[in-house]
This record gives structure tokens, sequence and C-alpha cells, in this order.
């Protein structure tokens, strides 16, 4: 090995440890498994590009009924053959993206997010190499592209917008828009995956954003837990009213 690609290999090696020890740290394991929601996951595959962590990212097919078009993890609802959240995600990224399950390196899951169908979304976080070639699977997904972490905290496009969940809960929805250079696109990257990347970029940096966000940011772990719990409640709440 040339000693270039030598201090390459250190860099990508240093650059994935940091990470690794911050996300560990937020792992929730199956904490929230247990609530009665029906589940779904989504992979959050981190990679590192020129020294700089990257995202992964998928766009759905504008043949599904569902948020046709719109940029996601790959991901999907829990079937009963998975034997926890990370074995739905994979099974997901697996089907979506061909990405086989042992190209993944599993770090952790971190807190769920509730997406309007009510689904408990459990956000896995794992390492990929940077030279997987995505396979899309047509009638799921139209387009695969990488975004630099960092965006996620220092955006050059970006917006927010107020948003109120169904079950009254009021918070703030980011929205980034993305221009791809490889792909010659520009992606809107918005509602619950913005949400899992912005979390994310902020466990790895521990820096503030350039933008507000609902967490106390000198008590990351506490205060997301506390915001997805108030969320969980209010819908529980509700369900209850409607009984």
């Amino acid at each position: 090995m040339a000693a270039a690609e030598w201090e390459d290999e250190l860099e990508r090696k240093s650059v994935k440890e940091q990470a690794r020890l911050r996300l560990r740290e937020f792992d929730v394991g199956d904490k929230f498994s247990h609530l009665p929601l029906p589940k779904a996951s989504v992979l959050l595959p981190l990679m590192v590009r020129e020294g700089r962590l990257h995202l992964l990212l998928t766009v759905r097919s504008m043949q599904l009924r569902r948020s046709p078009g719109e940029v996601c993890f790959p991901g999907g609802k829990s079937e009963s053959i998975d034997k926890d959240e990370i074995a739905t995600a994979l099974r997901e990224a697996k089907e979506e993206v061909g990405l086989q399950p042992e190209k993944v390196e599993v770090i952790c899951r971190l807190v769920p997010g509730i997406d309007k169908m009510n689904h408990l979304v459990t956000p896995v976080v794992g390492f990929i190499e940077d030279t997987f070639q995505a396979i899309p699977n047509p009638d799921e997904v139209s387009s695969v592209f990488v975004v630099p972490l960092e965006y996620f905290v220092k955006p050059l496009n970006y917006k927010t917008l107020p948003y109120k969940t169904s079950s009254g809960y009021l918070s703030r929805m980011h929205c980034f828009t993305y221009d791809d250079h490889e792909h010659k696109m520009s992606f809107k990257i918005w509602g619950l995956t913005a949400h899992f990347a912005v979390f994310l970029a902020l466990v790895i940096f521990g820096k503030r954003p350039t933008f507000e966000v609902d967490y106390d940011l000198d008590n990351l772990i506490s205060s997301s837990e506390n915001n997805f719990m108030n969320l969980y409640a209010s819908l529980y709440k509700r369900k209850k009213n409607n009984l």
C-alpha cells in the first residue's frame, strides 16, 4: 500500500471510530420496542468518502401509493420473520437497494419517531463501504444518492415549517434542499427522514447547527427521549379520547 493510501485508510478508520464511540453512547437498544404501536425500521447507512461521513438516501418510486417521489432511508414495516428492528432495516435495505446484510456494520438504534401512519419507526445506524453500488428495485426506489452528513447541521438551502401532528403535538419540520452534482439534480429532504438525519449529525458532530432544533443540546440524550415520549403521550391520549 502506498503512503498516501495508508494515510487515507488511517483517516477513514479514525473518522469511523470517533463516530462509533459517539453513536454507542446514544444506543437505545430495545428500550422503546414494547410500545403498543405497529413497528417499522429504517437503515441510516453511513460511509466515509474523502475523509468525510456521508449518508445514503433513496427516492421512492413514483409507482408507490404512499409518498411517491419522496426522499427517504431504506426501510419499511416489520414482518413476522424479523427478529427485531435491526433485522427489519437490513431486510428492507436488501430488498430496496441490493445492500447485503453482511455488508453492514450495525452500530446502534437511535430514539424512534412516529410517522404519519402512526408507526413506531426505529432508525438503525450502520456503516457501509464507500464502494457500495446500489441496485435499486424499480418497484420501490427510483434513485439513490449520498449527502455529506455535515449538510444536516450546516445546510446551504434550508427552511423550517411549523408542524402539527395528527394528535395535536406541535413541533418544527426541517426541510433541506440538496443540490447533487453527481446526478445534476436537487433533492428535497424533509419530514421524518430529515428529523433522523439532523439527530444523527447532532449526535456524531456534537456541535450547534446553523438553525433551531427542538433539543437541549447540552442534554441531547435525555431531551431527545423526552421529546419522543411527549409525542407518544399526545398520540396515546388522543387514542384514549377517541375510544
